[in-house]
């Protein structure tokens, strides 16, 4: 099982760095989709190319962040069902959801998708958009993406078995964390509180 744990930290790692990076195609992405939507309103023209690079960024960015949006339980889950039921209920869910569902789901891409890519690769397959790019860069996503995706599948199946087991924590235990919507709601109220400061300053002057 500390085998099967190490691979588990091994594969975290390797997620939460490629969440990481595609923040920055994200970024990439909003910043091309602003710069064609300016040029097309100023110079009245535009650049399927650029299209293109915009799509490619959002569909590797989409792809290879999945692996990282399980790592940190963002998936859509059935909370109404799922919340009543014991924690060790809830584990044994999600043990039967990596086993019966994700790996499976993932394996069947994973074979059809490949080869598509690689026919892709071998024949210069082109976009039918006049100025489009090659098309096998966004089709090499599709097999990256998945194997991150089983990937961090196992690594929470692992998790998951050890804390059953009673040889690890409880994998879904975000006490410690805050939520994406906690985290917005303070950096509001902080923002709110600032600016009645800056006020009351102004005020007394």
């Amino acid at each position: 099982m500390q085998a099967l744990l190490a691979f588990s930290r091994a594969v975290d790692a390797l997620n939460r760095n490629v969440g990481k990076l595609m923040i920055w195609l994200i970024l990439a992405s909003t910043l091309i989709s602003a710069g064609n939507a300016i040029v097309r309103k100023v110079f009245d023209t535009s650049s399927n190319a650029w299209l293109e690079v915009q799509w490619f960024l959002f569909a590797w960015a989409f792809l290879l962040a999945a692996g990282y949006t399980l790592l940190n339980q963002e998936h859509v889950k059935i909370d109404v069902i799922y919340g009543r039921w014991s924690k060790r209920t809830r584990i044994w869910i999600d043990v039967f959801g990596f086993v019966c569902f994700l790996t499976p789901v993932c394996i069947a891409v994973l074979y059809f998708g490949i080869p598509q890519f690689w026919a892709k690769f071998q024949s210069g397959e082109m976009s039918s958009n006049a100025g489009g790019l090659i098309r096998w860069p966004a089709w090499l996503a599709l097999p990256i993406g998945f194997v991150l995706l089983l990937l961090q599948g196992w690594s929470e199946l692992i998790k998951r078995v050890a804390f059953l087991r009673g040889q690890g924590p409880d994998p879904t235990d975000k006490s410690g964390e805050k939520s994406a919507e906690e985290m917005l709601a303070e950096d509001l109220r902080m923002k709110t509180e600032a600016e009645e400061a800056a006020a009351a300053a102004a005020a007394q002057r």
